[in-house]
């Protein structure tokens, strides 16, 4: 590590679980973000700060002025622009060492199973079920850890699935249902913070994943409520008869 990096990550070198070894592994991390709003601001955001070595974030979307109440990776002057754009600016603003690939469009086929191939973690920050469910999906096939993200009105929820663990359950095994549909921020409302609150449990999660520093949160859904200001830390055992991840075995 150059005399730069061990001034600028000085403070997460400190902690035993990270130390040079740790702050190299981040350096030398891929991380697949899909989804620039509320929750994917935070995410990309503290990842960036943190030194992840090469983020790639996703969003076909463009920036709406009902969007900056709570997507803080935009501004006021980044409304009409592709979100991928506006917050790959920001990013390499707040950290110019940090490769940023900002793919504008939706990726999907085998696009997204290849992305999802050379990414350490798939971190999902989207807004419906759909998305969420093909991200499973690929997060299964490709074997890549999907750390998932939920935030509507007062509450949200994260959950890190590792697929290479055979215990470890899948998105689907919270969710069979994949008809489901999601309750969306513009039908029922968000708090500004809810997302963010989220947003860095997720960042926080993919630093636990890439560092190996535990079990984090593989096998349990961590639910917040922000007018009781509780957590609530949720068991969520594999569903040995979920149709997504049935097939795995233990030589995966």
């Amino acid at each position: 590590m150059t005399p730069e990096e061990n001034e600028r990550y000085a403070r997460q070198i400190r902690l035993p679980q990270v130390g040079e070894k740790g702050q190299a592994r981040l350096a030398a991390a891929r991380v697949l973000v899909i989804g620039m709003g509320g929750l994917g601001s935070p995410v990309a955001m503290y990842l960036t700060a943190a030194g992840i070595g090469h983020l790639v974030i996703s969003d076909y979307d463009r920036v709406e002025s009902t969007n900056l109440q709570r997507q803080i990776v935009h501004g006021h002057a980044d409304i009409g622009e592709l979100k991928a754009a506006s917050a790959s600016r920001t990013l390499t603003q707040l950290n110019p060492t940090v490769r940023v690939d900002a793919l504008d469009y939706e990726v999907e086929g085998q696009e997204l199973i290849e992305q999802a191939e050379r990414a350490d973690v798939i971190v999902d920050c989207t807004d419906n079920f759909p998305s969420r469910f093909e991200l499973n999906r690929v997060s299964l096939q490709t074997k890549t850890p999907l750390v998932s993200g939920a935030a509507i009105r007062w509450e949200g929820q994260v959950a890190t699935f590792v697929p290479s663990d055979p215990t470890s359950p899948c998105y689907q095994c919270l969710y069979p249902d994949t008809g489901i549909e999601a309750a969306t921020c513009a039908m029922e409302g968000v708090i500004a913070p809810i997302v963010g609150v989220i947003g860095t449990t997720q960042a926080l999660e993919t630093l636990n994943v890439l560092l190996e520093t535990g079990q984090g949160l593989r096998g349990k859904l961590l639910v917040f409520d922000g007018i009781a200001m509780e957590w609530q830390n949720i068991t969520l055992p594999r569903n040995v008869n979920c149709v997504a991840c049935r097939h795995r075995t233990d030589s995966n």
